[in-house]
């Protein structure tokens, strides 16, 4: 039963929401201005993924834009972000300084969803960068919706209204676009340029960089780092908008089974971030959940996912990877499904079971790779990575260029 001080705060929200509304509607009215660009990632709870490698590589090509350009975050974040990002201008989300810049924006550069009820001028273009090649059935493909708060049917609608406003959207392969202009009901102009933040990968994948990486964010340049990133689940919600994460694996066994100078490294998604218990092992584990994924995925010898999109990510840099479906059946039949057959084609060990996990993290840990999966491999990244080539960024500063000339 929803209390009487919930019921207040609803009120609230929805008198608030009006008033946004009517602003926002008398302020798209006017023209854009030059240079004014809004970036956004996650909802605005960082500054980071193919929003911030836009970013700055547009500040790089004309540094006035470090003047109108912007991110927008949460105001829970705000404070943070600033300290961590001081040369970066930083605005709350709906604050009355946002509604006037993204009403009056020439670009909105975001990675995720914006609500519905919140519109754009007509001038302004919206370049949606996604995040992440869809191995899960994803938006109109979606059979059952688990998440608390709304309908199949709804969540489906929501999707394919936000999309029909996109003027780009970036694809990082063949694979990908097929899905996306069937999945979001997309039918505007598709960058076929590859992921811009994974740009960093194929220009800093070298030994002196990843060294330095190793030593900044798990404190020894010659440890055996093994990432691990598993996906959310949909139907792990104690509350709507609250998620719950138990690590699926013992790490006292864990530790028996690698070398004495191993690191892991656990990135969790962001729902989960702090549900994570490492009691007695914060000297081997290391939970990232604010650095830069690509940063991880530099220093990472081995990484341990699961129906993740990391895995197509970290297929850049030709290394292996073990996959730890656990709960494989639920998860495939149950919850999302798959878009291709995730048994046959990971590039990788495929274990479900704790014993098995072990078994494969002795293999690498004598070998340092997995023989029997290098064909496989191949064929990953083929797939996967063709579109990839280190100048996504580029590719994008050159068409916010292109658009503001035409402006001129």
């Amino acid at each position: 039963m929803t209390s009487l001080k919930e019921k207040l705060v609803q009120s609230i929200k929805l008198i608030i929401r009006g008033g946004l509304i009517v602003l926002n509607d008398g302020l798209i009215l006017f023209p854009v201005k030059k240079r004014r660009i809004v970036f956004e990632s996650f909802n605005g709870k960082d500054i980071n993924d193919n929003p911030a490698a836009i970013y700055r590589q547009l500040v790089n090509s004309n540094s006035q834009y470090r003047e109108t350009a912007y991110f927008s975050v949460k105001p829970s974040v705000y404070a943070d972000l600033v300290r961590q990002y001081p040369e970066i201008k930083i605005v709350k989300r709906f604050h009355l300084k946002w509604v006037f810049l993204m009403a009056r924006s020439e670009f909105w550069v975001f990675n995720s969803r914006l609500p519905g009820w919140w519109k754009k001028n007509r001038d302004t273009r919206y370049l949606q960068t996604w995040h992440g090649t869809p191995l899960k059935k994803l938006a109109g493909d979606i059979a059952t919706v688990a998440i608390p708060g709304t309908t199949t049917q709804q969540y489906h609608q929501d999707f394919a209204t936000e999309a029909n406003r996109w003027d780009y959207l970036i694809a990082p392969n063949p694979y990908s676009e097929t899905i996306f202009r069937r999945a979001f009901k997309f039918h505007n102009e598709i960058l076929e340029i590859g992921y811009p933040r994974n740009d960093v990968l194929i220009t800093q994948d070298r030994p002196d960089r990843v060294g330095e990486l190793k030593l900044k964010l798990v404190g020894n340049d010659q440890a055996t780092v093994i990432l691990y990133a598993p996906t959310w689940r949909d139907d792990e919600a104690i509350s709507e908008g609250r998620y719950q994460f138990d690590l699926p694996f013992d790490l006292a066994r864990f530790f028996d089974h690698v070398s004495e100078d191993t690191v892991l490294v656990i990135r969790p998604h962001y729902l989960v971030r702090d549900r994570i218990d490492i009691s007695g092992y914060e000297d081997r584990v290391k939970v990232l959940a604010d650095e830069d994924i690509s940063d991880l995925y530099l220093i990472a010898d081995l990484l341990i996912t699961d129906y993740s999109s990391v895995m197509f990510d970290y297929a850049n840099l030709k290394r292996p990877m073990l996959f730890y479906a656990y709960d494989l059946e639920h998860y495939r039949d149950e919850l999302r499904g798959f878009y291709f057959d995730y048994e046959e084609h990971v590039p990788g060990p495929l274990v479900t079971a704790e014993p098995a996990l072990l078994k494969a993290l002795d293999e690498f840990t004598a070998t340092g790779n997995f023989k029997a999966y290098r064909s496989k491999q191949r064929a990953f990244y083929e797939q996967f990575c063709c579109w990839e080539k280190g100048m996504a960024s580029q590719a994008v500063v050159d068409l916010i260029h292109d658009k503001e000339r035409e402006n001129d």
